[in-house]
């Protein structure tokens, strides 16, 4: 039963190098993470801004950074996480 971070979405700047593929199978294989989901943002000359999903049971935010920074990728920002044993999904609410 999932008990921690249990989704975490990452702003990330990243080389063109590993590919998008290839990054995805390697942070799928962080320790607690069940899948990844890495949409191309934006792309220049030598980067790539990706919006990257991951989903699993007790995610570990240390050691997510630590993998991305290992390919030479920054984090520019944490714009969502779910916490808890339950997905909680946003709502619309009229002031939206």
């Amino acid at each position: 039963m999932a008990k921690g971070l249990i989704r975490i979405v990452l702003d990330i700047l990243k080389p063109h190098e590993p590919t998008l593929p290839y990054f995805a199978k390697f942070l799928s294989e962080v320790n607690g993470v069940e899948g990844v989901n890495i949409t191309l943002m934006e792309i220049d000359k030598e980067t790539e801004n990706i919006k990257v999903t991951m989903q699993g049971n007790d995610l570990n935010f240390e050691e997510i950074t630590k993998a991305i920074e290992q390919y030479g990728g920054s984090i520019h920002s944490v714009d969502e996480v779910v916490a808890g044993r339950t997905m909680v999904e946003e709502v619309t609410t009229p002031q939206d």
